[in-house]
């Protein structure tokens, strides 16, 4: 909370950063959670972890219009489609990426263990950016997935449909690879269609590493542009916060200068 009201007044968010606005409008397909929506208790690591989702929304962070049109990024939160972590792997995020002049917003995504709905919800907000482009001052050929864990799956997943974003960030993803190969999983299918990415993950993210390689290997297959980094500490989970190893505070850094490299930040 101290780093938002920081960025209030030093001028970087405006007073509305957080408008919270639904994704559908009584025509949502699919289910909802069947339980009302709660926050679960603090593990001791300052991680809100929400759950029972059943009316997914966008939480915008749009910067002030300027001259030009700025890129736009939905942020996903992983959390293993059971919950998600709304602030360390959400919100935190869209203060960063607002400090470098992308504007954000946090997609809150049906849960729990509903894929179906979550990839609808992630479509969803794609069509949604796309359609308030001019109304939130934002590039509608610049707007950018960015997925954590599951979020990262969600954001592979959402890459490969109709209402693909331009480009993808996949940060330690996970449920990409088909057990013990580096294959990459048959629902997602890879085209020459599927938006450039950047990855990162840390080869001690034992249970998921797999993910970046499987993902990668079928990006280059289908000639498509990737940045891939494997760390070899880290862990998983650690969204921007610094837990002692080079990847927590690298990852932001490189992802701005793929981001830059890329012409989708100018």
């Amino acid at each position: 909370m101290k780093m938002l009201v920081t960025l209030f007044l030093l001028g970087v968010l405006p007073l509305n950063a957080m408008e919270e606005i639904k994704l559908w409008n009584g025509d949502m397909p699919g289910r909802g959670a069947g339980k009302p929506e709660s926050v679960q208790p603090d593990e001791g690591d300052d991680v809100i972890r929400l759950t029972n989702v059943s009316e997914p929304t966008l939480q915008l962070y749009l910067l002030e219009p300027t001259d030009q049109s700025r890129p736009f990024v939905i942020i996903c939160p992983g959390g293993g489609y059971r919950i998600l972590s709304m602030n360390s792997e959400g919100s935190e995020i869209a203060q960063w990426l607002n400090s470098i002049g992308v504007s954000a917003a946090v997609l809150k995504y049906r849960c729990p263990d509903n894929r179906e709905g979550a990839l609808a919800d992630a479509n969803q907000s794609i069509q949604l950016a796309r359609k308030n482009a001019g109304k939130w001052g934002i590039d509608p050929n610049r707007i950018g997935m960015l997925g954590f864990s599951a979020g990262g799956h969600l954001t592979a997943a959402c890459s490969n449909t109709e209402h693909r974003p331009d480009f993808s960030v996949l940060v330690y993803p996970a449920y990409l690879f088909k057990e013990g190969t580096t294959e990459l999983v048959d629902e997602i299918k890879v085209s020459d269609q599927t938006p450039p990415a950047f990855v990162v993950q840390t080869k001690d993210d034992k249970k998921y590493y797999r993910s970046t390689l499987a993902y990668t290997a079928a990006l280059d297959t289908a000639g498509i542009e990737v940045e891939s980094h494997l760390f070899a500490k880290g862990g998983h989970g650690y969204g921007m916060r610094d837990r002692g190893h080079p990847v927590h505070t690298l990852w932001p850094k490189l992802c701005e200068a793929w981001m830059r490299e890329m012409g989708y930040l100018k």
